[in-house]
């Protein structure tokens, strides 16, 4: 990532600003569209939410990296990708671009612009899920990105998070910006206030055990581990061999 930190802030606040409208929006899109069958809303809040990541990754991957989480801000810093002060200045405009994120689609759906969740969350089973749906996501992105893989990135955390939306409890938030972001729609997608807090601490403790099964299943590779790396048919990874230079 070459561009200057500003555009990067930017790239970050849009994004989780499209990805925050994408869930909050056809959450109520989904709500209206098939009253009284939950099996069918969630499965529409899941496939929307799915193809948009796939997109805005696209968007503004070559830019900021598209990281729309701080938990990926945080994990990419500990391993060197990103500069902890970057990281510390990724984070509020995540939050920021998620509650933006999350006005606008309240007022696309004609609601008040802002409205205060009431949908409380925070069971024993819904925080399981979530340090399980951030481990799993941290994953996706962090192996790829060290085998040499990222191309393959915004296809993999799209449909990972589309299919955590139906594996876990707690439809997999994963992310403490969209969290907060939220907060503010009192719709299908809404977190109410009071369990934000341990969805956060949840998020967080699952970012710790990636980090450390990270290291532990994907060390860096070396030049010549790279120029040795095979796919599973058996070819030659010649991108990993390059990349690694």
């Amino acid at each position: 990532m070459t561009d200057s930190l500003p555009r990067r802030l930017l790239a970050e606040f849009l994004g989780s600003a499209f990805l925050t409208a994408t869930v909050i929006g056809s959450g109520i899109a989904a709500s209206t569209l098939s009253p009284g069958d939950t099996g069918l809303q969630l499965f529409e809040n899941a496939a929307a939410t799915a193809a948009g990541l796939f997109t805005f990754i696209l968007m503004f991957g070559p830019v900021s990296g598209a990281h729309f989480n701080p938990v990926v801000s945080l994990v990419d810093a500990a391993f060197g990708g990103l500069r902890w002060r970057h990281a510390a200045a990724y984070v509020p405009a995540q939050v920021g671009g998620c509650i933006a994120g999350a006005v606008l689609a309240n007022a696309m759906f004609a609601l008040s612009a802002i409205s205060i969740s009431s949908h409380h969350r925070a069971s024993p089973a819904h925080l399981l899920a979530e340090v399980v749906a951030t481990v799993g996501l941290l994953l996706v992105i962090f192996s790829l990105a060290r085998t040499r893989r990222g191309e393959l990135a915004p296809a993999a955390v799209g449909a990972y998070i589309g299919a955590a939306y139906f594996f876990t409890s707690s439809t997999s938030f994963a992310n403490p910006a969209i969290d907060v972001g939220r907060m503010f729609s009192d719709t299908f997608a809404g977190i109410a206030p009071a369990s934000v807090p341990a969805f956060v601490v949840a998020q967080l403790v699952g970012a710790g055990l990636a980090l450390g099964l990270i290291r532990t299943l994907y060390p860096d590779l070396t030049p010549a581990e790279a120029k040795d790396a095979v796919l599973p048919h058996g070819e030659r990874d010649d991108a990993a061999t390059a990349a690694a230079r």
